[in-house]
């Protein structure tokens, strides 16, 4: 993991949900994430362990959405829009 995510604060973000369950330090886990950039692949892994720690112990459930490991970020990619470019690009537009 330290080589994916190379600075303590993303590698703090992943073991939260870890950290919180103390007694499971010892499993291994695999991850695969894609998209996005490396904070959000972050917390993505964090939400997935912390479904998949709830799993093992519903015991933890308040103590993971007392600490916000239970909360999806909403969002999400704005569509394209017919007559745009993106979602939001307009075509150039020249005065003359």
């Amino acid at each position: 993991m330290e080589k994916y995510f190379p600075t303590l604060a993303l590698q703090k973000i992943v073991n939260g949900p870890i950290v919180l369950a103390n007694g499971l330090k010892d499993a291994s886990i695999t991850a695969k994430v894609r998209g996005g950039g490396k904070e959000s692949q972050a917390l993505s892994m964090r939400l997935g362990i912390t479904r998949v720690l709830l799993n093992v112990d519903a015991e933890l459930k308040t103590a993971f959405r007392a600490a916000g490991y239970m909360t999806r970020d909403p969002r999400k990619k704005e569509r394209k829009k017919p007559g745009l470019k993106r979602a939001r690009r307009a075509p150039q537009w020249s005065k003359r």
